[in-house]
């Protein structure tokens, strides 16, 4: 419990509600990039407009085309997959019949609800652990003066160029030596100690967040951990969900972190489970595109929902009061 001087939580409260009132307002209010976009995009004719989507759409077709090639050989029979054919045309991506029992047969051919919940499991510690400690880092870098504030920054900065294989031996022997090897430890605690790239991020967007409303409220008596947690953490709700989203498609896509640490098939995650059916079930094509496609389904449905979110936080970040 926070103790208030007497007479001062009314203050204190109205400093807060100022804080979400802001918030609100940052959150809504459109990228200067985007509002100049949709200003251009407003003065064309609705043919210009017709052709610029078509245009766009093209461009996207070469991105698209795994994406349909993989769902098409996941209803495919075999004997289409394993077809000869010289080009690659509309009737052979089509698969004819559709095979919808591919997708059961997949969902057996592993224990994908396990999997499934190993992988979310991990997805909520790291999403928790790396949001809460990079925030927390962040703001002292961005709202306090210390002593070697800037030589510690740089160097936190620097270590994003340190290729994780170059410290993987002696951090495996690290986690090896507390016994951690074969738990999710060695996947989960790291994330408690901040990731410098979310710091950065948090960092630049503490920056330009208004003084006022943290000076009303240290003159009302709030401690730091107060203006923190009451006042720019939700003013920073963009940037906050920009790492969380971050951190939960590099959980959710992360092969190697489970492959060094994980040697029990009962706490496999999806992404070292689907290579492990590529192992023992190497031509069953339309499986393993099945069990794919229900893989990058829950990751595609994430960036269409969220995808709001995740632009305005990264296009505040580097915005300028």
């Amino acid at each position: 419990m926070i103790s208030e001087p007497t007479g001062q939580g009314t203050s204190l409260n109205t400093t807060a509600d100022a804080a979400l009132g802001v918030a609100t307002l940052t959150g809504g209010r459109q990228a200067p990039g985007a509002a100049r976009r949709g200003r251009r995009l407003a003065g064309l004719s609705s043919g210009q407009r017709l052709a610029a989507h078509l245009v766009l759409l093209l461009l996207c077709l070469p991105a698209l085309l795994p994406l349909a090639w993989m769902v098409s050989t996941s209803l495919k029979p075999d004997s289409q997959i394993f077809a000869k054919t010289g080009t690659l045309t509309l009737a052979s991506l089509l698969p004819h019949p559709i095979q919808w029992h591919n997708y059961p047969v997949a969902f057996r051919a592993v224990p994908f609800a396990l999997y499934l919940d190993n992988t979310l499991l991990l997805c909520m510690f790291t999403v928790i652990g790396s949001v809460l400690s990079s925030s927390l880092v962040a703001y002292g870098f961005g709202r306090l003066d210390f002593r070697g504030k800037t030589p510690l920054f740089l160097l936190m900065i620097s270590t994003i160029a340190l290729p994780a294989q170059v410290t993987m031996v002696p951090v495996f022997a690290l986690f090896r030596w507390l016994h951690w090897y074969g738990t999710y430890l060695p996947l989960i605690v790291p994330s408690f100690c901040g990731a410098p790239f979310y710091i950065f991020l948090l960092t630049q967007f503490f920056r330009k967040l208004p003084d006022e409303l943290a000076e009303a409220a240290r003159i009302d008596g709030a401690s730091e951990w107060r203006i923190f947690w009451q006042i720019m953490l939700p003013l920073s709700k963009p940037a906050l969900a920009t790492c969380a989203l971050f951190q939960f498609l590099a959980t959710w896509n992360d092969f190697l972190g489970p492959l060094l640490y994980i040697n029990d098939p009962k706490r496999y995650t999806l992404a070292y489970g689907l290579q492990q059916l590529l192992s023992t079930h190497g031509g069953e094509w339309a499986s393993l595109m099945a069990d794919s496609t229900i893989f990058i389904l829950p990751i595609v449905v994430l960036f269409f929902f969220t995808q709001k979110t995740f632009v305005n936080g990264i296009a505040t970040t580097g915005s300028k009061n």
